[in-house]
């Protein structure tokens, strides 16, 4: 940690005859951070720290973090911890608050009561609640465009998103709770337009359209414009709708985070590098979406990587996926496999890749196999008398 660094007490060259007062610049750097938090400390409300500290915050971290908030003049302690307390949060959790996010004493109570009532819509059992604030102070303290969050999440409901998903989009992805509604109602509309004439059912629709924003909200950051631009490009590459759609759901919509010219770049690099044909890279493409997400400087690390490792070109080409393991997950995962002596370059590639899950039950597996007696010893041997 930074902060425990810069506070260690840093050394002071002395002179060799006699005991001599330090220099102001070699005074220890924990002096000189003392010395400036009691020269802050003279200059803040202490009204806000006196009250702060009645309610166990540790002012020092605030000082450490965001100690503009002890320095204004009108400030609110009492009255958010009430609120906080009014739902049931005990002593520990508003001091846990108050500490991570300060800025919560300088909000209006009157806008911090609204922004309860807002998220009560969504979570309507107060200890979850206050769970949620506790786990996203920022977030819920966040008090501005109230009325158009209340009027997103009214959509949100509509749309058939379950309260469950919405008070996770309000913790992890409050940005698009500030969106004009009518923006939001505007990128809703073109992914089900693109989606019906992509060949998409209306009876699939709406399963297809809430698991894309529930796997990615940002979609909604976006402008109608820029994801129809994408798909288009895709469709100029020759994938078709079905593909195109199969695309979008793997990649969870990040490909819109993009905008043709990336995705252009990493299509130029893969064909290059493992030198085939615009059909045979879209093929490797549908076997590793990834390949159209990642940028060229990450493809390329990773190509290296493995290259490195005395892995083919030829065995990336078979399985790509392997492409979305970082260059030190690889070089750990090889060295596990040639500890039960697998060399992965004059093999399968299928046993390196996978997620964490997938990889540790396949090299179980080959584990358990090289262990495995090549006789059953209990087993009757056929010896003829």
């Amino acid at each position: 940690m930074l902060w425990k660094v810069l506070m260690r007490p840093q050394p002071c060259r002395l002179h060799s005859f006699g005991r001599m007062r330090l220099a102001p610049k070699c005074r220890p750097l924990l002096a000189r951070l003392a010395y400036t938090t009691d020269r802050q400390s003279n200059k803040e409300n202490k009204k806000t720290a006196e009250t702060l500290s009645k309610f166990s915050v540790d002012l020092r971290k605030i000082r450490r973090l965001k100690g503009w908030v002890l320095l204004e003049d009108n400030t609110h302690v009492e009255e958010i911890a009430n609120i906080l307390q009014e739902l049931g949060a005990s002593d520990t959790a508003v001091a846990s608050i108050l500490e991570r996010c300060p800025e919560a004493i300088v909000c209006s109570p009157t806008a911090v009561s609204t922004q309860k009532k807002l998220w009560q819509l969504v979570c309507k059992d107060e200890e979850e609640l206050i769970k949620l604030i506790e786990h996203f102070p920022e977030s819920f303290f966040t008090v501005k465009d109230q009325e158009n969050q209340k009027l997103n999440v009214q959509f949100f409901q509509d749309l058939g998103l379950k309260n469950v998903v919405i008070s996770r989009f309000l913790t992890t992805a409050s940005s698009i709770f500030h969106n004009p509604v009518e923006k939001n109602k505007q990128v809703i509309k073109i992914l089900q337009e693109s989606y019906q004439s992509m060949g998409g059912s209306e009876a699939n629709m709406k399963v297809w359209l809430l698991k894309l924003l529930s796997q990615n909200p940002f979609i909604l950051l976006n402008s109608p414009a820029a994801i129809k631009e994408t798909l288009e490009f895709l469709q100029e590459q020759g994938f078709t709708n079905f593909e195109v759609l199969q695309l979008l759901s793997k990649l969870k919509g990040f490909l819109f985070q993009l905008g043709p010219r990336s995705i252009q770049n990493s299509i130029s690099f893969s064909k290059n590098a493992f030198k085939c044909t615009d059909q045979d890279l879209k093929q490797l493409v549908l076997k590793c979406p990834a390949l159209l997400y990642y940028s060229v400087p990450v493809l390329e690390e990773r190509l290296q990587g493995l290259l490195n490792e005395g892995i083919s070109v030829a065995q990336i080409r078979e399985t790509p996926m392997v492409l979305e393991l970082t260059p030190q997950i690889v070089q750990y995962r090889i060295k596990k496999l040639n500890s039960l002596g697998y060399k992965i370059k004059d093999g399968h590639l299928a046993n390196l890749n996978g997620s964490k899950k997938e990889f540790e039950a396949n090299f179980g597996k080959i584990q358990a196999k090289k262990e495995r007696p090549l006789f059953n010893p209990v087993a009757p041997l056929n010896v003829e008398e």
